[in-house]
């Protein structure tokens, strides 16, 4: 971005406190599931993922993202009943302990996401747009939470055996204009976009959206990356996702500069540091 461009002022209500977003916030993820690509089994029990909650909040998260269903390449969705099991409880916890934390729920069905916004969580954050579970779309507009509206070619389980796209940025594009249209029309007001970087994506493809990230500015929404210790990164090193924490930092400063309002990742502290030195650039 041009240092002289002002960029758009966005917040969102998070169960009646205001996440202003003219500073890049971060979004911790909480993974607590067996088979995640990077931490799975990590943070399955509730006093483990409660350390972990705590560290990333010291660390600086502005949002903690509770998942309770892989969505790594291969991953089958799993029974609702099992996810609630693996969420609820924990969502409970942290609003005991850390009771001022902004929650997201990370889950594409609509009954996880009703009953975690109704104990504590504020936000959906749907890797499927709605087009596995398209009540979750009522659930927002019923609970009035903010939605992350995020792209995936296909499911988890096959969305990687061969994507393709005419262009994949305006595709992208053409995908977020008719949801919002749609979303707009049943009253949810506070909408971020996620281009959904890994979701059905080659390496080519991924950063072909990164080159292009500025240009879903069109959109006016703002938007959320999650690049963090992803293949696209580790690929390209030729290393693995444990050894990606340097290739994440890099890809987070591009999509900073690019315009990311919210960067999700596993490593809060070199993110939020990420943010500050972006910051200090952009404001001198």
């Amino acid at each position: 971005m041009n240092k002289s461009q002002k960029k758009p002022s966005y917040s969102l209500n998070c169960g009646g406190y205001l996440l202003n977003l003219d500073t890049p916030k971060i979004m911790g993820i909480l993974n607590v599931t067996p088979d995640s690509f990077y931490d799975g089994g990590r943070f399955n029990a509730t006093d483990t993922a409660l350390q972990r909650v705590e560290k990333m909040l010291e660390d600086g998260a502005d949002i903690i993202d509770v998942g309770g269903m892989s969505s790594r390449p291969g991953a089958p969705i799993i029974p609702v009943e099992d996810e609630l099991k693996r969420v609820i409880p924990v969502i409970v916890e942290i609003k005991k302990y850390f009771p001022k934390t902004i929650i997201s729920i990370d889950t594409l069905q609509s009954e996880v996401a009703r009953e975690a916004i109704l104990i504590g969580a504020s936000i959906i954050n749907d890797i499927s747009a709605g087009t596995i579970d398209p009540k979750i779309f009522e659930v927002a507009a019923e609970l009035n939470v903010p939605y992350i509206l995020m792209h995936m070619q296909g499911k988890p389980k096959s969305m990687q055996d061969s994507p393709t796209y005419k262009n994949v940025c305006l595709d992208l594009i053409d995908f977020f204009q008719e949801k919002l249209n749609q979303l707009k029309k049943i009253g949810i007001n506070d909408l971020i976009i996620d281009v959904g970087f890994g979701f059905g994506k080659t390496v080519e493809h991924n950063y072909q959206l990164l080159n292009d990230l500025n240009e879903f500015k069109i959109l006016d929404k703002p938007m959320l990356v999650g690049v963090s210790r992803k293949s696209m990164i580790w690929k390209v090193l030729k290393t693995n996702p444990e050894q990606a924490l340097n290739g994440t930092t890099v890809v987070h400063t591009l999509a900073l500069l690019k315009g990311a309002n919210i960067l999700r990742v596993h490593d809060v502290k070199e993110a939020v540091e990420c943010v500050k030195i972006i910051r200090s650039y952009e404001l001198n």
